[in-house]
């Protein structure tokens, strides 16, 4: 039970950081009139951003499924 209650803190903390990089204060950084290799920085932000949260919700389901 000990080893779920640590999972479940986990993906809770993954979950909020997705909201505070998805919420209006860091979007607000980015967006400016500048660009990387021709894309707008907002957007490069946003993928890079989606792909760590994803990134980071698969490392803690395989730990998760690697510790059973």
């Amino acid at each position: 039970m000990r080893k779920q209650g640590v999972r479940a803190q986990q993906v809770i903390g993954v979950f909020l950081l997705g909201v505070l990089l998805f919420n209006f204060p860091l979007l607000a950084i980015f967006n400016v009139r500048a660009a990387v290799f021709g894309i707008p920085i907002l957007y490069v932000y946003l993928f890079l951003a989606w792909l760590a949260v994803i990134v980071l919700t698969y490392l803690v389901v395989e730990r998760a499924s690697a510790g059973k």
